[in-house]
């Protein structure tokens, strides 16, 4: 299976075209297109149109999410028809609370013939989605459920369970890894949530680093200047690269095929660690292939 980079996703409302437009030119790996929170009632369908037409005119390399209103509201219906008329790469459902709600949305999904590629996220936001998460994460073993990734909607965790939003976020880690943990368990990917302070950029580069330490993939965003130092920080280091190609290969030579652990430079390593070397290599490679891509637009401005 294909790695797909996910440093940096950027949520962009569904009702601003200039906007839609702009995130054509983003070096973001992905982009969330937003239905529910970034839109006005009275602006839903408007904003429907506009994304229909925008993820119909292409985005290039970006991963392309549609995040739809939640279940509880009169507008998630339409929104999954959009969704099924467009073709992004994912719906991303607000507000999971139990895995019954991804049989709901897969039923939906089905019923609409939509295309088999389009893949399902749920958005872990709730102080009971915290209490569910493994059942919740256990619905990737359904495909019907199209599930293949979480992500953490802290701002409204931090709402719902009184819990302060702090440096280093210590009354969240709990329920972060415990996200991380159940995504792992059922093979899911996972994104972390949204840091409010844009002015405050040594403090979402620190929050960038946690993230990654802590295990997730990627974080979501809500500006584009928050993008680079993002992909910075989700991006293997070059000597973690050229460390990760030396076990690889080391591993591959034919004396040590068959042994579970064996001698680099002194260093007792594993298996598991070639493991993790190649997935190390392989995002490596994946975000090297799409920087030209992502550059492109940039140099043509700059010319």
């Amino acid at each position: 299976m294909t790695v797909r980079p996910r440093r940096s996703v950027l949520y962009m409302p569904g009702s601003n075209a200039r906007a839609l437009e702009k995130a054509r030119d983003l070096p973001a790996d992905g982009l969330i297109l937003d239905l529910e929170d970034a839109v006005a009632p009275e602006a839903k369908a408007m904003a429907r149109g506009l994304i229909k037409k925008a993820v119909q005119t292409g985005f290039g390399d970006r991963e392309v999410l549609v995040r739809i209103n939640g279940l509880d509201t009169r507008w998630w219906v339409d929104d999954l028809h959009a969704v099924a008329e467009c073709r992004p790469d994912a719906v991303l459902v607000p507000k999971i609370s139990d895995p019954h709600q991804l049989q709901d949305v897969a039923a939906r999904i089905v019923d609409m013939g939509t295309d088999p590629h389009i893949r399902v996220w749920a958005m872990m936001e709730t102080p009971l989605a915290m209490l569910n998460v493994a059942a919740i994460a256990a619905a990737a073993q359904d495909s019907e459920t199209r599930l293949v990734g979480f992500v953490m909607g802290t701002n409204d965790l931090a709402k719902d369970t009184r819990a302060c939003i702090v440096p280093g976020r210590a009354p969240m880690l709990p329920w972060l890894m415990s996200c991380i943990a159940a995504a792992r368990a059922y093979g899911l990917d996972i994104l972390d949530g949204v840091y409010n302070d844009l002015g405050n950029a040594e403090g979402f580069v620190a929050e960038c680093r946690q993230a990654r330490d802590l295990g997730f993939d990627g974080k979501t965003l809500i500006h584009p200047r928050q993008i680079e130092a993002c992909n910075a920080a989700f991006s293997p280091a070059p000597e973690e690269v050229e460390a990760a190609r030396k076990i690889i290969a080391a591993f591959d030579l034919p004396e040590n095929r068959d042994k579970g652990v064996i001698q680099i430079e002194g260093r007792m390593v594993e298996r598991l660690h070639a493991e993790m070397a190649r997935r190390t290599v392989e995002i490596a490679d994946a975000i090297a292939r799409r920087q030209p891509a992502a550059q492109e637009p940039a140099r043509a401005a700059n010319s």
